[in-house]
Formats: structure tokens, sequence, C-alpha cells
């Protein structure tokens, strides 16, 4: 089964250009003022070789008389003005930039973490979690890249190679269209070339996320790869991926060098057909001194922006290369996302109804059949069976970290399908069986459970979670950081600061996926009592494959291949025979922890 999360959107040049215009809107002012300084430099940059060309006419002469004199202070009057207004522009570009940018980046940081973290939980397992923080970041830089290239460098020379190529026509109509047709050339040369490279760039992309992917794989897995003695494996296995990304990197620069020497010849030779055009002007007295100083002017100010298109073509190529990974997430459509007009659950009792529920996994692997169950309201109902079985599956469900295929889940006689996620998950407190920590405080883990509690509220949690302890012996005490995924608490440590959130959250309905498996014999004994205690008056759920902590229950549910095979209290199944003697005779015959 295929899912919308696992197919593959396009991207366009609409999806791009939409993104830019939206940015451009939003902050409309801060863009006009950056477009009006960008234009200003570049006007400026036009006038200052005509009142330089008169300048040098003047010089030549030779005239030390009053007149030129004043004609000469008075140009120099006019091009320091010009040269002011050209540092107001100039001021305005940057102002206007470096507000635009930092503001628009923000948005767009803040829009593709909202949207990528309401993607589901199969999403997530499917994905890098380093490449998926690489697309978020190089999402917001790509966005700066382009509206770099575009307001800073292509826009301000096509403005001066307009004005300079329509000055040059008006001055000398052959040496006008000579240079304009070379400037049609070169760019359509540059364009051609780095359309060329599109797929080289996109490669190379490709290449550099597949790389830190694999880093971050690697690095989150040290200790695995330590205790396995994987570091020769995973050397050569990172080896063959940093080849790929250095045969794509070779080719896309090898390419550009090849561009880069056809561009040289292309300015050479124009630069001396100018030269030898003007002097044969000069020499028939249609060219004066000023108008050498003009054309060179204007040439240098060409060469420079036009030289810069195709690697900023480059630029633009690449930070849409980046843009396009994210925004491939961004037009996933979520896998699960609430109704229009969802309601937000009102638990009263907390009866939990499997109505005929069936479940397949992505990959079309059937997990439940036409399941069907009740769990009345206070009850404290435990699953059991082997590994696989659909024990997590229907915990997972419940949460809504899947759809139902079939059939519907109920609480409380609403369908879940039809309440918000939020509201759902606020009525259920969920101790996995590994839980992961954020790289925060202990207190900031534990207060996450409900975080408008107080201090006082925490510790209370902690103590009934039994976590103090442990913490006390910290320095750092509550504010200890547990590092990235919890990994400087021991997994006890980490279950019960899992517990303690549970506790704080005090929802109605508590579930609990092998919330003891991690604790030692010692730690258990306390923690039972902890639970005994958080489970009054709620609907519990539990998943253990240890019996002995479930032989209280009001109701063990035997799962065997995606139904229910048995249910019952623990002597009664015990009685029935059946899968839940065999597990249990297996553990009490002497592999019981």
């Amino acid at each position: 089964m295929k899912t919308k999360e696992n197919t593959k959107p396009s991207v366009t040049g609409r999806d791009i250009f939409g993104m830019l215009f939206r940015e451009t809107r939003r902050h409309l002012g801060l863009f006009l003022l950056l477009f009006t300084g960008s234009v200003g430099i570049e006007l400026a940059s036009l006038a200052s070789p005509l009142y330089m060309k008169q300048f040098f006419n003047i010089l030549v002469a030779g005239s030390t008389s009053p007149a030129a004199i004043h004609s000469l202070l008075m140009l120099v009057v006019v091009i320091g003005f010009i040269s002011v207004l050209s540092w107001i522009f100039r001021r305005m570009q940057m102002y206007g930039i470096i507000n635009f940018e930092s503001l628009a980046m923000t948005d767009l940081y803040d829009s593709a973490f909202d949207y990528l973290i309401g993607h589901s939980y199969q999403f997530f397992i499917s994905h890098f979690s380093g490449t998926l923080t690489r697309r978020v970041s190089k999402y917001a830089s790509a966005f700066e890249s382009l509206m770099d290239s575009i307001m800073m460098e292509f826009f301000p020379m096509a403005v001066f190679v307009v004005g300079a190529v329509g000055i040059l026509f008006l001055r000398n109509h052959t040496l006008g269209i000579v240079l304009g047709v070379w400037v049609v050339i070169f760019i359509a040369f540059q364009i051609y070339t780095a359309r060329l490279k599109q797929p080289l760039r996109v490669a190379r992309s490709e290449a550099d996320s597949k790389l830190v992917g694999v880093l971050s794989d690697d690095v989150s897995n040290q200790n695995t790869i330590a205790l396995f003695s994987g570091g020769i494996y995973e050397h050569r296995l990172f080896a063959e991926v940093v080849e790929h990304w250095r045969a794509a990197t070779m080719h896309s620069w090898n390419t550009d060098e090849m561009i880069w020497t056809i561009q040289d010849a292309l300015i050479v030779g124009i630069n001396i057909a100018v030269l030898w055009g003007t002097l044969i002007l000069w020499q028939r007295g249609l060219f004066t001194v000023g108008d050498f100083v003009l054309v060179q002017s204007y040439l240098l100010g060409l060469f420079n922006q036009l030289t810069s298109i195709n690697r900023n073509m480059r630029r633009c190529y690449d930070a849409i290369a980046d843009a396009s990974e994210m925004i491939e997430i961004i037009k996933m459509p979520h896998d699960v996302v609430d109704v229009p007009g969802a309601a937000k659950l009102a638990v009263h009792d907390g009866k939990i109804v499997f109505d005929n529920v069936g479940f397949s996994y992505p990959n079309g692997q059937p997990a439940l059949t036409r399941f069907d169950l009740t769990i009345a309201g206070g009850e404290k109902l435990a699953f059991v069976g082997p590994s696989g079985a659909g024990k997590t599956t229907i915990t997972k469900l419940l949460l809504r970290f899947y759809d139902v295929t079939d059939g519907a889940i109920k609480i409380d006689g609403q369908n879940i399908a039809t309440v918000t996620q939020d509201s759902l998950r606020n009525a259920i407190a969920f101790v996995p069986q590994e839980p992961i920590l954020f790289h925060r405080t202990l207190m900031e883990n534990i207060r996450y459970g409900r975080r408008d509690a107080t201090d006082d509220e925490v510790f209370a949690a902690a103590h009934a979670a039994h976590c103090d302890k442990f913490i006390s012996s910290l320095s750092e005490g509550y504010n200890t950081l547990v590092g990235e995924r919890g990994v400087k608490l021991s997994g006890g440590e980490r279950q019960r600061v899992a517990i303690a959130r549970a506790i704080l959250k005090n929802a109605p309905i508590l579930v609990l996926d092998e919330a003891t498996s991690s604790l030692d014999s010692e730690s258990e004994a306390l923690i039972q009592d902890a639970l005994q205690t958080l489970m009054q008056d709620k609907t519990t759920i539990v998943i253990a494959h240890r019996l002995s902590t479930i032989m209280k229950m009001d109701r063990i549910v035997v799962i065997e291949d995606g139904g229910i095979a048995a249910e019952g209290s623990h002597h009664e199944l015990l009685k029935q025979g059946g899968l839940y003697k065999k597990l249990w005779s297996i553990q009490a015959g002497g592999f019981m922890e």
C-alpha cells in the first residue's frame, strides 16, 4: 500500500517563485526600499562615466583658462554628488536586504518547522532526522541565496547592461549594435550552460544530502558501532558515499572550468574588437579621449557584471535544488489530519471501543483484521502476546499515529478520527518502552507532561516516580542537562523520568508500553507502587512481556496474529491453557526476570 507521504511530489518553478512572491508581498515596504537602492546604485554607475568623459576631454584640451577650471570644478562637484547618492542608495539597499531577508527567513523557518512537525509517525521513521534538519536549514538559506542573486546581482546587471549598451548606441550606432549583439550571445551562452549543468548540480546536492544523512546516522549509532566493532565496516560504507559525492562534485567543477575557459575567450575577443573599433573612430575624429574613458568604464562594468552570471546562476540553481528538497516535504499531504470542523475530545468515563478495526502498514503488511474490543471506563487492561502480534500497533492506532484502514476507534462514543489530534493525545498519558528525552534539563523534561506545572508539582511527580533519589545525586540536580535523546541517563533513569512526566500529565487514559522493562527489580517494585497510584480512576492499557507485572490487571487480552486469542484474568487464562499458559510456564520456569 502506498501512502500519500510515500509519494514524492514534483517541484516546479512556480513553487519556487511562489515562495519568493509570498515573502515579498509580506514584507513589501522593505522590498521596495531594496529595489529603489539597487536601481539607484546602477543609475549612478551609468551617470558617472558620462561626466568623467567631459572631465577628461577638458583635461586633454590643455586649457587652464578660468572657464576651463570652473568647468572642471563643477564636474568634480557633480561627480562627487553622484558618489554621495550612490553611497545613500547603497545604504538603502543594504538596510533593505538585511531586514527583508532576516524577516523572510524567519517566516520560512517557522512555516517549514510547523509543516514538518505535522507529518505522521510513519513519515519520521522513514527519513533520517539529520537529513530533515538539513532540509529545513537549507530551505531558509536558499531564499537568502536567491534574493541575493536576483536583487544584488541579476536585476542590477540588467539595469546597467541595458543602460550602458543604450548610451553607447546613442554615441555610435555601430559600436552599440556590436556590443549589444555580443551581450546577447554572452548571456545566451551563460543561460544555456547553466541549464545544461542543472542535472549535475542536482546530483551534487543529492550526494551532499546523502553524505550528511549517513554521517548523522553513524554519529547517532556510535555506541552500536563500537559494541559490534563496526568502525572499519562503517568507514567503508561512508567512504563509498564520500566517493560518490567526490565524483559528482568533480564532474560539476570540471564543467565549470570548461565554461569559464570559453567565457574568458569571449571577453578577450570583444575587448580587442571594441578597442580596435574605437581607435578607428578616434582616427576619423569621431571619438575623443573622453569617449575612450566612457567606453572602457562601461566595458569594465559589463565584464564585471556579466562574468558573474554563470556563478550566480549556479548559486541560484543550487538554491533551487536546496529549496526543492524542503518544498517536496511541504507539498506532501499530511497522512494523519484533523477533519474539517473537528471537535475537541471530551472524556467522561474513559470507555474505549475498537469497533471492527482493520489496519495494514504502508508496506501492505496486515496488522489487525476485524479487531473488536471494549475497554470499560476505569478498567485496567493488559495486552500480552508474542512480538509482532500487534500489541503496540493497537496503542499507535489509539494515539492516532496511524489512521485505521477499516472500522473505528471510539472514546466515550466519540470516533477519534473526528476529534482534534491534540485533544486526543492530551487525554492519553503514554509511557513508551524506550523513552526519548529532549537535550534539556531534567526539570524541563518532566514538566513537558504539563508545561504550565509549578516547580512543586514537578518535584511531586518526580518523587512519585522515584526520580528524586538519582536526581539529588547529580551536581546540577533538576538543572542537569540529560544529553541528546537522554543519553547521559541510564535506561532505568530515562524510564522513571518518562513515568514522572506521565504522572504530571494526569490524563484520564494511561498507556504503558513495557514501562518497567528497563528497571532493576528494586526500582520496579518502587515504580509498581507509583503506577498503582497513577492508575487510580484511569482507564489503563498495559503492554507487557514480563507477565509478573500484569497479574493484578482487571483483564488480560492475549493478542496473536493481529487478533484476540483469549481474554480474562490471570487465573482464568491459566485455567484456559493456550498461549498465555505457555508464556507463563516459560517465565515461571526460570526465565522470568
